[in-house]
């Protein structure tokens, strides 16, 4: 495990991580002391702890609305795939029902000119249409 030392609120704390991580934890306990400065800017000294406090909360909430937007994004995913899916059902519904129609179509074609062989044909013989 990694040892990285990182500072939050002025002092110094020493904290493991695993190998490759040390940045990552770095640039976290910025955003943590970032935020605890913000707060310091806002409410003025109101005591280390409950700034420390005020920072963890407001990290914790950002992270229940991150959850939440997730949560929809999901379900929206999730709406958009059934969609989807009812719209390949119908597309291959609607195939189905215009090869069938033109199926109809080129055996009605061919029945008539069948009829038409025979018509036009019977005095002298057949003559081919088509």
């Amino acid at each position: 495990m990694a040892q990285v030392n990182v500072t939050i609120n002025g002092r110094q704390f020493r904290m493991a991580c695993e190998d490759g991580q040390e940045g990552h934890l770095m640039k976290l306990a910025k955003e943590l002391d970032d935020r605890i400065v913000e707060l310091r800017g806002k409410f003025g000294e109101v005591g280390d702890t409950r700034l420390t406090i005020m920072a963890a909360l407001t990290v914790a909430d950002e992270l229940s609305e991150t959850a939440k937007k997730l949560r929809t994004l999901e379900q929206d995913i999730a709406a958009l795939q059934d969609a989807r899916s009812v719209a390949v059902d119908r597309t291959q519904a609607t195939n189905a029902a215009i090869i069938a129609a033109f199926n109809a179509a080129a055996e009605r074609i061919e029945g008539l000119a069948r009829k038409l062989n025979q018509t036009v044909g019977s005095p002298g013989g057949p003559i081919a249409i088509g």
